[in-house]
């Protein structure tokens, strides 16, 4: 009898493990990394540039124009702004990526389907 109870005991703490493990797995991926870093990177910037006025201040006459004041916005702003911008830029990219990849993955298994 002590032995039916001390495997029912192992197999309720593995299953709780496995339980455990399964809920988290979604919460630790690239795709989730990479999202909360997108949305920290952009609370940081918020909190560091009055990005209203940024986009109140882009000149209108043409997209060079634009494109040479943003770059000019980006060097001449301090390295903590830069880093977070860049960040940003990269987890977006990434997340771009892996939404393709999920995109094109789910076009292939409903073809073979």
């Amino acid at each position: 009898m002590n032995n039916i109870m001390t495997d029912s005991h192992i197999e309720d703490a593995v299953m709780l493990r496995v339980r455990t493990v399964h809920a988290v797995r979604p919460l630790l991926s690239g795709a989730m990394l990479a999202l909360v870093l997108v949305v920290l990177s952009l609370y940081g910037i918020g909190r560091e540039v009055w990005v209203a006025m940024v986009f109140q201040n882009v000149p209108h006459q043409s997209a060079m124009a634009a494109l040479h004041f943003f770059v000019a916005a980006f060097a001449n702003t301090r390295i903590v702004v830069q880093s977070l911008i860049v960040v940003a830029f990269a987890a977006t990219l990434y997340l771009a990526r892996e939404t393709a990849r999920l995109i094109s993955s789910s076009f292939v298994a409903a073809a073979q389907a």
